[in-house]
């Protein structure tokens, strides 16, 4: 089944406007706060999402160049989960995100309809395609987005 690359090229060419926006949002005295020990900070949920669209071109060249490419999941590391996060520092890691999606949606519209239907063998999923991994980069910003509203309007921080 194959939906519309453009639409989902502008979602994620829109997304660090919203995600962005969002975090500026967030007090600056709650960004680093974790609302629980092993729960990440609204700081933590931006950074992380900084870091994604890099791996995900390579994944994107690695599916368009391989014939049978076999995909490995990303996961927060042990030292991410413990915090490291917390010490990059925010506006680069955000500008950084800016420049990093230009260039990702820059190399989305050059796709053709056959690129986005290419498969990849993912150890956690039936099926894998580029266009499904590129609507889950947007899915996993949404999700973590999610957490950063949810920890901006925390009532009991107030």
């Amino acid at each position: 089944m194959m939906n519309h690359p453009q639409t989902l090229i502008a979602a994620l060419a829109g997304a660090p406007e919203i995600i962005i926006g969002l975090v500026r949002e967030v007090p600056p005295q709650y960004l680093k706060r974790r609302p629980s020990p092993n729960k990440w900070s609204a700081h933590e949920h931006a950074c992380h999402i900084t870091t994604a669209d890099t791996p995900y071109l390579a994944r994107l060249e690695l599916m368009l160049s391989d014939p049978s490419p076999c995909i490995t999941p990303m996961f927060p590391s042990p030292e991410e989960e413990a915090g490291a996060l917390l010490n990059v520092d925010l506006d680069e890691a955000l500008a950084f995100y800016v420049r990093e999606r230009a260039r990702l949606v820059e190399r989305l519209q050059q796709l053709t309809a056959a690129d986005w239907q290419r498969t990849a063998l993912h150890p956690e999923f039936s099926h894998y395609s580029v266009w499904i991994m590129f609507r889950q980069l947007l899915l996993h910003e949404m999700q973590h987005a999610y957490r950063i509203e949810e920890l901006r309007l925390k009532k009991d921080w107030l």
